[in-house]
Order: C-alpha cells, then sequence, then structure tokens
C-alpha cells in the first residue's frame, strides 16, 4: 500500500469461471464495504445456485489486513477459502469478495487439485474485473453563522474537500469529504472561524 489512505480495490463486479475434470467453478468477486453487504452476497447467491455442491468464499476489508475471512464451505480444511484469500492478498487487493460455486463433475480432485481450482478460479474474476486505487474518506459537517459564511467559504475553495451537502440558513452548515491524511489541516482551519463547530459523520 502506497499511505494508509489509499488502497486497491475492484471497481465493480466481475465473474470467472474454471473447469476441472468436470467440476465447474463460477466466481462472482464483489467490492464490498462491510460484513452486512457480504453477507448479503453470499446468501443471494445460495439461493440462485441452491443446487451447488459448495460456496466457498474469502474477503477482507480495510487497509491493515486484519479483517478478512476464509470459508471452505464444506471442502476439506484450507482447500478453497485459503487459496482465494491468498489472491485477493496476491492481487493486494481489499474491501473485495470473491465467492466461487462449485458443481461437482464425479472425480475427486484431491487437494492440491481443489488448491489449484480454487486458486484459478479466484484469479480468472479478478482478471476479468478493473483493479482501481481508492481513498478512504472521512465525512465531516460544518456548523456556522451566517455572518462567517465569506470565512468558511474561503477555505472550502482553497481546500477544495468534496461538497455532499449545504444548507444556507440563520445557522448554516456543510457536509463535506477528503482522504483521511487531509482531514485534520481542513478541520483545524475551520475551527478557527469564530462560531464553527466541526462534526465526524462517517468513514467512506
Amino acid at each position: 500500500m502506497n499511505a494508509p489512505d489509499i488502497y486497491n480495490t475492484l471497481d465493480k463486479p466481475s465473474e470467472g469461471i474454471y473447469k476441472e475434470k468436470g467440476s465447474k467453478f463460477i466466481t462472482y468477486a464483489y467490492p464490498v464495504y462491510s460484513e452486512e453487504a457480504i453477507k448479503a452476497h453470499v446468501d443471494e447467491l445460495k439461493k440462485q445456485y441452491y443446487d451447488a455442491r459448495h460456496h466457498c468464499f474469502a474477503w477482507q476489508l480495510g487497509t491493515d489486513g486484519k479483517r478478512y475471512r476464509a470459508n471452505d464451505d464444506g471442502e476439506p480444511s484450507g482447500t478453497a477459502g485459503k487459496p482465494i484469500l491468498g489472491q485477493i492478498r496476491s492481487y493486494d487487493i481489499t474491501n473485495v469478495l470473491i465467492v466461487v460455486i462449485r458443481y461437482f463433475g464425479g472425480t475427486k480432485l484431491g487437494t492440491s487439485g481443489l488448491i489449484h481450482a480454487y486458486k484459478e478460479a479466484a484469479i480468472d474474476a479478478i482478471n476479468n474485473g478493473t483493479i482501481v486505487e481508492k481513498t478512504i474518506n472521512d465525512i465531516y459537517r460544518v456548523n456556522f453563522d451566517y455572518g462567517v459564511m465569506n470565512d468558511i467559504m474561503k477555505i472550502m475553495k482553497e481546500e477544495n474537500p468534496n461538497i455532499h451537502k449545504q444548507d444556507f440558513n440563520l445557522r448554516c452548515s456543510i457536509e463535506w469529504g477528503c482522504r483521511q491524511s487531509n482531514v485534520e489541516k481542513i478541520k483545524n482551519r475551520l475551527e478557527k472561524v469564530e462560531s464553527t463547530e466541526v462534526e465526524f459523520l462517517q468513514t467512506q
């Protein structure tokens, strides 16, 4: 990773397929940002491919490599989830879920065969997608009196954060966001303006 607030991920869902000795491995890769979204994708694929023998998956969230999971879904331990997770890490991507659905073809592949198949299935989905660089952005709201609007707008123009929402009444507010490494500079400038209050909303 180039910096703590920069990461690589997939720009949109992608698919892949791998076939080995009659078994078919269908892969779906998704950009994801929460465990709730991960569960929803996995549940949906289990419904869609209800007749498949295995729905194996791996995911990783965040930039520190500490939030991840690998699931073999009935395959021998370490032969499915780990090879999928290994490719997520090999391609240095995060905020990603990869699900590999297996239809058994009648011939057992053995431990090494399974590891190879799940690895190749994951690789195909990643290669069929587009890896993009993104920043981790924090969203804030600045509340201020109408009388200091010129001071606030001058800071916004000079620092150029992303403006999400503006409300100009007697008490005004602007929702803004930028990459985490730039937050403190903007926040400090805003807080020096009289009557302002800066509050954190969320991380994206």
